[in-house]
Order: structure tokens, then C-alpha cells, then sequence
């Protein structure tokens, strides 16, 4: 009775227990069927394996080799009643059995990965750390396993998240921060902390970290890439407060945009926070930076950071700036509010900013002043704000993607930029204006747009805008010959030539439908009685108004602008 107790105390840690007398004579037995072993009670184990021999006498693990099988003994005596010899057998190739080889592998798996992988127990102390986490924070393994984190990574224990994570059972999602730091330098690491849970307890909290330091160099080489390119052309050099245009690199000859440039310029002279509205490729931070060179805050600084290029955690820091000591690896930095002084803060792509980091920017906004990341201390906003967004933020609060409360923040005033689509004008005088321009950097003696061509780009949507109707010319240029009569269809790289020529069957289709589409044959002082008429039909809702009149919902806010009109 009593062998039939050690063996099932030990059983469910190895693929087979014998329990033997002191002649070594079988009492008990419990192996794994996939084991071949023809045992029975009373059988001498000597007699069965031999080949342990003397080694039945000694504590101790050895290995053997039965019927082709490699297996792993482990001899362990007790003593009660009688004197007993543990037979613990083990077979190392069996994952599903075997709980030692599959721990090996599965820390060799955690090895191998991209990510790095931090384990504490729950008193804190470090029990994994996996090749990609030395990789990422510098440090070595075989120095800090076995120590509380605190310990390795030298901070304050009521700081310590995985604690937090340990006692709340809750997860801690996406955070950025440096935990260790060599030579003076932060390694800063994208990571999220979880806890591990058996019978409802934790027995363990884990981390996975990931490396940002490849977000870093593409934001580096971006603006390298930019700040050469600028350099190249001598015609927009970059200027000592951050910006490379102003006012008179707009180009188009539209009335909408002679408009929207003298809006532009009236809301630069007042010190106020803006919203520009205008899809990918209109121009957005070209208007931006016109504005702050217009403004009386031209010799301050024009900082300007992309708000979907950046992770939460790090765009929060970045923008709000953080103490030393408000986590681990955290140094005195100056945010962007606070380095852009009396300048110009330019947040684009806003309708990208998380929500849970709105709520934070509303209230800078509101109370002009910024606090630092874990300090107690306020500083003064002194900074104009212009926002980006390249959706409507009528649409995005509908959708609840931006908080209403922040669309009031920042649109003290609002400016919308039109679609290319909207403005025939400039699409004619931009075909022309990139022709001349690549026609010089190319220094190739190309000819004319066939007729043919240039009648396929007027009807064409241009959903890129501006910057795709550049590359396309700039492509144009490249694959066209001096010798050619004309830049013609062929000359389109086939990406575009499907979309393009696809355009004429749109285009029948849009005359057919032009009497549901009246705003666009109308070009007459009788445009603003039918959009008043529309919006007064619709009770201003600013959707169905703009259905009705076929264009856009920012084409109908910039024409009801341009004519003054106010809801009743």
C-alpha cells in the first residue's frame, strides 16, 4: 500500500514509476503504454534489466537503451516501513509525455523568436529572458535571472508593472519605454505585459516586447530623404524655422483655390488655432507651412510630426514631453508643445490619433498648458496648433473616431481644401506646370500631351490629387522619347492606363446622369439661389444637400463659404 503511494506521488512527473523492494523485487508499477516493458508483480528487475546493475544501489539519473529505445532512469530510495528503490523512467523523444523535453523545446522556441519574452514569478523575480530581449535592452541573461526586476533594472518597486499585472490579473497593452539603459542611452522597446493564470490564480505575469528602433530609422531616413531632395532644388530650400514653403509655391490658377489661398492668408494673421480638411495629396502641410510663414510667428519654429507614423505610447511622450523617473529609462525631455515655443505646432493626420490620447489633447488645448509625462508641474502653451485631417470630421465623429469636443478645439477656424477633381482649371495648368518642370530635370526635349491624352486626364478622378498627377507626368517624361510626335496613351504605365482609359465609359455614363448632378452645369450667378435652395429643402443637412447637388461634402462647405450663406 505504502509503494503504491510513492509511485503515484511521482507518477504524473515521468512516462513510468516501479517501486522495488530491497532484493529489487517489482511491488508496484505504472508505464506508459508506449514503453515496452513486460513487467509484473514480483518480477526481479535485475533479471528484466540487467544493465542497471549496480546502479540500483545509488541515488542518481543514467541512461539505457531498451529494444532500440533510449530511455532516462532516475533511482530514488526511501525508506519507511521497509527500504525502497523509486524506479522513475523517462523517454526523452515523447513531447506528449515527457514534461522535461517539452519545457527544452519550448524555451528553445522562446529562443529563437523575433520578440523579446520577460517572465517574472510573484515575488518579482526574473525567471525567463529570452535572446531577443538582451538584443533589445544590451543586458545579459545569466546576470539578472534569478533577481526581482527592480533589482536588474534599478527603480522603485511600486513602479514595477508586472507587481501591478500580478496583483490585478488585468493586462497591460502597448507601451513604450526604456527599462535599461547603456552608455547613457535609452534602449526604448514597444511592449505589452500579460499575466498567466492556472485555477484562476496568477502564478506568473510575462512581456512581450517588440524593437522600434526600425520606426526610428524610417522616420530618420524620411526626413534625410526630404531634407536632400529640398536641398537639390534651390528653389525651396529649407529655412531656419522648419519650413520649405510659403504662399508663393501654391500653384494652380482656379477660383477656388485663389479663394482658399485668401482665406488661408486672412486666418495666418490671427493667432488661432486651424483645422485643415483635405484629401491625400491636396496639399495640407504646403497650406501649413504658407501659414506659418505668413503669420507673425514666422521666425519661431514650425514643428511638425504625422500622428498615424507613431505608436500611442511614443506619440503621447513626443508631443507632451516626460520627466526623469516617471517610469524606468525615462529622461528629462521637452515635448513637441513645449519646443515649438511661439511657434507653430502642425499635428497631422489627426483623425489617426487614438482616442484615449484625444481626450489628453483636449484639455492641453483648452487650458494652454502641457504637463510632462509623470511630473506634477504645468508649462504654458504658447504655440499656434494647426491640425491635418485627411477624412471628414463630420464623418469621423459620426463614426466615433474623433471626439466632438476636440473637432471644437481645433477648428477655432476650419479650412477645406478641394479635391483636384473639383478644380479643372488647375488640373489643365498642373499638366503643364510638372511637364516643364521634369522637361528641366530630366533635360529631355519631350512633346505635348496627344489630345487624345490630355482629354483622358481632364475627365480622369484623380483620387491621389496633386501628388498623383506629378508622378504620373514625372513618369510620363521618363518613358516618352524626344523623337516621339507625341506623349501618348501608350506612354502610360500600365498600373494607370486601365484606370485612365476607363474613365471614358465613366464619363458617357456622367453626362447621361448630368440632370442629377445640376450643380455642375451650372456656372452662373443662379449657383448660389440653387445651393441656398438645396440646403433650405434638406434642412441643412449638409449630406443629403450635397447628394443632391452631386459633389462633395467638403465641395458644399467650401461653396457655402464662398457665398456667405448661414443657416437659418
Amino acid at each position: 500500500m505504502y509503494a503504491a503511494s510513492i509511485g503515484t506521488m511521482v507518477r504524473s512527473f515521468v512516462d513510468g514509476v516501479i517501486v522495488l523492494n530491497d532484493k529489487f523485487e517489482i511491488l508496484w508499477h505504472d508505464v506508459h503504454s508506449d514503453i515496452p516493458l513486460d513487467i509484473g508483480i514480483g518480477d526481479n528487475f535485475l533479471e528484466i534489466l540487467p544493465c542497471t546493475g549496480e546502479k540500483l544501489f545509488e541515488n542518481g539519473t543514467f541512461p539505457i537503451t531498451f529494444n532500440d529505445r533510449k530511455l532516462e532512469i532516475e533511482v530514488k530510495k526511501f525508506a519507511a516501513d521497509l527500504n525502497y528503490t523509486v524506479i522513475c523512467i523517462e523517454d526523452p523523444s515523447n513531447l506528449s509525455t515527457n514534461q522535461k523535453t517539452r519545457l527544452y523545446c519550448l524555451e528553445k522556441i522562446v529562443d529563437t523568436l523575433r520578440e523579446g519574452v520577460m517572465m517574472s514569478d510573484h515575488n518579482g523575480r526574473i525567471a525567463l529572458y529570452n535572446e531577443a530581449q538582451e538584443k533589445l535592452e544590451s543586458l545579459d541573461s545569466s546576470e539578472i535571472i534569478g533577481k526581482p526586476l527592480w533589482e536588474a533594472y534599478n527603480y522603485n518597486p511600486q513602479y514595477s508593472e508586472h507587481k501591478h499585472t500580478f496583483k490585478t490579473g488585468k493586462p497591460i497593452f502597448s507601451r513604450y519605454r526604456a527599462h535599461s539603459t547603456v552608455n547613457g542611452i535609452p534602449k526604448y522597446v514597444n511592449y505589452s505585459t500579460y499575466p498567466i493564470q492556472k485555477d484562476g490564480e496568477t502564478i506568473a505575469v510575462f512581456s512581450l516586447s517588440t524593437n522600434e528602433s526600425h520606426l526610428k530609422n524610417w522616420l530618420h531616413q524620411t526626413m534625410e530623404l526630404k531634407r536632400q531632395v529640398e536641398h537639390e532644388d534651390p528653389n525651396h530650400q529649407l529655412r531656419k524655422n522648419g519650413t520649405t514653403f510659403s504662399f508663393d509655391d501654391i500653384k494652380g490658377k482656379s477660383i477656388a483655390l485663389k479663394n482658399l489661398i485668401h482665406e488661408a492668408e486672412n486666418i495666418a494673421i490671427h493667432n488661432t488655432d486651424v483645422l485643415i480638411v483635405g484629401e491625400t495629396g491636396t496639399g495640407k502641410e504646403l497650406f501649413a507651412q504658407s501659414m506659418h510663414n505668413h503669420s507673425l510667428r514666422a521666425e519661431s519654429p514650425f514643428v511638425a510630426i504625422n500622428c498615424a507614423a507613431i505608436p500611442e505610447t511614443l506619440l503621447e511622450s513626443t508631443l507632451f514631453g516626460t520627466v526623469k523617473g516617471a517610469f524606468t529609462g525615462a529622461t528629462n525631455q521637452m515635448g513637441l508643445f513645449e519646443y515649438a515655443k511661439k511657434g507653430t505646432l502642425f499635428l497631422d493626420e489627426i483623425n489617426s490619433m487614438p482616442i484615449t490620447l484625444q481626450s489628453k489633447l483636449i484639455r492641453v488645448l483648452q487650458e494652454r498648458l502641457v504637463r510632462r509625462v509623470g511630473s506634477n508641474e504645468v508649462t504654458q502653451v504658447e504655440c499656434t496648433v494647426i491640425s491635418a485631417s485627411n477624412e471628414d470630421p463630420e464623418k469621423l465623429i459620426e463614426e466615433g473616431k474623433m471626439r466632438l469636443d476636440l473637432f471644437y478645439r481645433l477648428a477655432h477656424t476650419s479650412l477645406y481644401i478641394t479635391p483636384l477633381r473639383e478644380r479643372t482649371e488647375d488640373i489643365h495648368f498642373f499638366i503643364h506646370y510638372f511637364l516643364d518642370k521634369y522637361r528641366r530635370k530630366f533635360n529631355k526635349l519631350v512633346p505635348e500631351l496627344s489630345k487624345t491624352l490630355l482629354s483622358l486626364l481632364l475627365q480622369y478622378h484623380w483620387p491621389g490629387n496633386t501628388r498623383e498627377l506629378e508622378h504620373l507626368i514625372e513618369n510620363l517624361i521618363i518613358r516618352a522619347k524626344e523623337s516621339d510626335e507625341s506623349i501618348d496613351v501608350e506612354h502610360l504605365p500600365a498600373y494607370m492606363k486601365k484606370k485612365i482609359l476607363s474613365v471614358q465609359s465613366v464619363h458617357l455614363s456622367k453626362q447621361k446622369e448630368l440632370k442629377r448632378n445640376p450643380l455642375k452645369s451650372i456656372f452662373s450667378n443662379s449657383q448660389e439661389h440653387y445651393i441656398h435652395k438645396t440646403l433650405d429643402e434638406t434642412s441643412w443637412n449638409i449630406s443629403k444637400a450635397a447628394k443632391t447637388l452631386g459633389i462633395t461634402r467638403q465641395s458644399l462647405q467650401y461653396h457655402i463659404k464662398k457665398h456667405g450663406l448661414v443657416k437659418p
